[in-house]
């Protein structure tokens, strides 16, 4: 009996400790994303407001939009909801799932808690206290087991999968003066940080600070990186003067860097007078950024595309939601979600674009998030010019300078700068009685890449060409890779709807019939996926 006895305890805590969100215990399926044709591991946790909350091996919460399944799994998450809801319709619960602070509270910690608590009293009222060395060992491993498992795995930070096909179209109407390419953490976008619209125009009062704009290299290693699994933070941080007071806080479609609405002197930058007609000005490295929502994008743009997105990795959109909905009411962040994703949204009033930074970001001691890109100067930091007013801001005839023109005291003012290709800057200012030239050795101008860049894995060696093409595209492998492993070979439109797949290795696929503009193609392979951009022309 009491060999007996021992066995149904040791086991009731092994279920005590097995009963825990950990999915090394939990079911798992293979959930098929249609609009990627690839497949992802994961045991269900909930299906709330279209969106099903899938947790893979790694204990890693994905949010995921229920139209990205397959029909078969979108059935499976519906009936696996309604279950769960005929499991618990007579059970009289406060449900606390609460998903802008990541916390999931679990009714069965309460339940192995009194489980737990009615050991103890029976151990305590045995009157064989020989027993109680066989009893006590077991309890006190159990309990120990129990609450380790609850304490590691009742708090799930919650994740947002995001489809870099969707960040791509965001940043496609602006092509080739931004470039994208990507990795499996992060959405990179290159830019010169110049937009195509005129800049300074309207700066008046005390608000320049004699900058001018001059292109930056934010390429390769120095590229812009949004998050590609943007994670909710426990507590949002404020956009103020206070925090982010140094650097970008996002990066708008048409790769310009968008700060804190605040200065460096925490002013409000728009209220103060320091900002031109687009809402932007230049910065001590004489680097163009916007301190507002640039709104302006929607003349380019479309009104249901992100016109930026913040380095937590959300998007921000302008006046409506992303189905064109008009926008519903904001939270104190200047955001919401939508189909469990959350967004941020730009307006023209304060806070702007983002009240606090919803999600998780790395402050430095200078108060910029990083990782993100770096602006790099030619010259010392310049100073205010009190009673200024910006005029015009024209590039020269050469593509290699500008000429801005300011008012002062009713006279007309004008700088002249230019680079040479050897990263030589000469700023000549023109003054009503005088002239004086400054010369300066900076970095060399680069060029944004125009040709398609994409996910490059190491283990592929895939060959595809002609790469812009309006023709016929050649897939060439390497002997490293046999076409015969291929299993599948699919090509996406930028709006993310499948243009064509087959399931056997094609040497070349006719892409007359396509429209001009980027595609995305991938290869499904046995054991892992190629992707790669396709600019049609």
């Amino acid at each position: 009996m009491k060999n007996l006895i021992i066995i149904l305890l040791f086991g009731l805590n092994s279920m005590l400790v097995a009963h825990t969100t950990s999915n090394t215990h939990n079911v798992f399926r293979k959930w098929k994303l249609s609009y990627l044709n690839q497949t992802i591991d994961g045991s269900f946790l909930i299906y709330k407001n279209g969106t099903i909350y899938i947790e893979d091996i790694n204990n890693k919460i994905m949010k995921i939009p229920l139209t990205s399944f397959s029909k078969e799994d979108q059935a499976y998450a519906i009936k696996k909801n309604e279950w769960i809801k005929k499991l618990n319709k007579n059970i009289v619960t406060k449900k606390s799932i609460t998903f802008e602070n990541k916390t999931i509270l679990n009714l069965k910690f309460w339940i192995i808690v009194s489980i737990i608590g009615s050991l103890i009293i029976y151990c305590i009222k045995l009157t064989d206290r020989r027993k109680l060395r066989f009893l006590i060992p077991i309890i006190i491993v159990g309990t120990t087991m129990t609450f380790y498992s609850f304490t590691k795995n009742s708090l799930k930070t919650l994740s947002s999968f995001t489809n870099t096909t969707f960040i791509d179209s965001a940043f496609a109407p602006f092509k080739p003066n931004v470039h994208t390419y990507w990795n499996s953490t992060y959405f990179y976008v290159e830019s010169k940080g110049i937009p195509l619209h005129q800049m300074m125009i309207g700066i008046a009062s005390n608000g320049w600070q004699q900058q001018v704009p001059i292109p930056q290299c934010y390429i390769g290693t120095n590229a812009w990186p949004i998050p590609l699994n943007p994670v909710i933070a426990a507590t949002p941080v404020p956009v103020s003067p206070a925090h982010f007071s140094r650097g970008a806080i996002a990066i708008a479609a048409n790769g310009v860097a968008i700060f804190n609405p605040y200065t460096n002197t925490g002013v409000d930058a728009f209220l103060d007078g320091q900002l031109d007609n687009f809402g932007g000005h230049c910065g001590r490295a004489d680097d163009y950024h916007y301190h507002t929502a640039p709104l302006h994008l929607y003349s380019i743009t479309s009104s249901t595309l992100p016109i930026a997105f913040a380095l937590d990795g959300f998007a921000v959109y302008g006046s409506v939601e992303p189905d064109g909905s008009p926008m519903l009411s904001l939270d104190a962040n200047h955001g919401h979600y939508r189909s469990g994703v959350y967004h941020y949204h730009g307006s023209a009033a304060a806070p702007y674009m983002i009240a606090n930074m919803v999600g998780q970001v790395t402050e430095d001691p200078t108060f910029q998030i990083i990782p993100q890109a770096q602006a790099s100067p030619v010259r010392p930091g310049q100073t205010p010019l009190p009673g200024a007013l910006i005029t015009n801001c024209q590039p020269n005839g050469t593509g290699n300078g500008y000429a801005l023109t300011y008012l002062l005291s009713s006279q007309t003012h004008t700088v002249n700068y230019n680079w040479t290709l050897g990263g030589v800057y000469t700023f000549n200012f023109l003054y009503p009685t005088a002239t004086s030239t400054s010369t300066y050795n900076g970095f060399v101008q680069c060029t944004v890449p125009t040709a398609i860049n994409e996910n490059k894995n190491e283990n592929t060696n895939l060959l595809i060409y002609p790469n812009p093409t309006n023709d016929l595209l050649l897939l060439k492998f390497n002997d490293a890779i046999q076409e015969k492993d291929v299993q599948s070979i699919s090509i996406y439109n930028i709006d993310g709807d499948l243009v064509y797949k087959t399931e056997e290795f094609k040497k070349n696929i006719d892409i007359k019939k396509y429209s001009k503009g980027t595609y995305i193609l991938q290869i499904q392979m046995s054991n892992f996926q190629i992707t790669k951009k396709v600019l049609v022309q």
